[in-house]
């Protein structure tokens, strides 16, 4: 036999050899890297505790939480519903908008001299809806005095806070009363319709992950 051939037999044998040592080196590293993975997993999810709160922060802000516990309470509504009426308003940014709006909670002018009327506000002032307290104060009055004038229909209260009164009063009498008023149907705005659905949304939202700020 040539060297050659030696050599040729040699490394032909040898082939089968490393590809079982091979093997065994891949089924010894699967667990391993199984272990690792999951480790890994295990870590990231524990990292991203305050990564979620970051998150949330920016996606589901809630500020002044011990004025929205103090009004909820002293108005009878519920605390995530509040909080629900003002991020929909103004994602808890102080702003003014094109209509003369103002505040946390969105107030007009209209409303707001109205609110002042009834409550005996004689020294108040527009400025004045720029201070949260003042805002949500008056802004939890108006949205109690809807659900009041609804008979406790929360969602007629939150669709005339967005698209006033007057409109929702007619809407209602064209459905045929508040037991038949279907608010997907009887709403003829859009933007009054996603506001609705959105409070309802967000005040599970507030409920679920600011349980402890608002008072659950």
């Amino acid at each position: 036999m040539s060297s050659a051939a030696a050599r040729s037999r040699t490394s032909a044998g040898r082939r089968p050899r490393r590809g079982r040592s091979t093997t065994r080196r891949r089924r010894l590293r699967a667990p391993l890297l199984a272990g690792l993975l999951a480790a890994g997993t295990v870590a990231i999810l524990v990292g991203l505790g305050p990564l979620n709160d970051a998150i949330r922060e920016v996606t589901l802000p809630l500020r002044h939480d011990d004025i929205i516990r103090q009004q909820a309470a002293e108005k009878n509504l519920d605390a995530a519903l509040l909080a629900a009426v003002i991020y929909e308003e103004s994602k808890f940014r102080d702003q003014t908008s094109h209509a003369g709006a103002r505040g946390l909670m969105q107030i007009t002018p209209e409303t707001a001299r109205f609110i002042a009327h009834r409550t005996g506000g004689v020294r108040f002032s527009q400025a004045d809806l720029a201070t949260p307290q003042i805002n949500i104060s008056y802004g939890t009055y108006y949205l109690r005095y809807l659900i009041d004038h609804y008979q406790g229909n929360e969602t007629l209260a939150v669709a005339a806070y967005n698209a006033g009164q007057t409109n929702v009063d007619g809407w209602v009498r064209k459905a045929g009363g508040p037991g038949s008023f279907d608010p997907a149907s009887d709403i003829p705005f859009p933007e009054t319709r996603g506001y609705v659905n959105g409070v309802a949304s967000h005040r599970h939202d507030y409920r679920h992950h600011y349980a402890d700020e608002l008072g659950y």
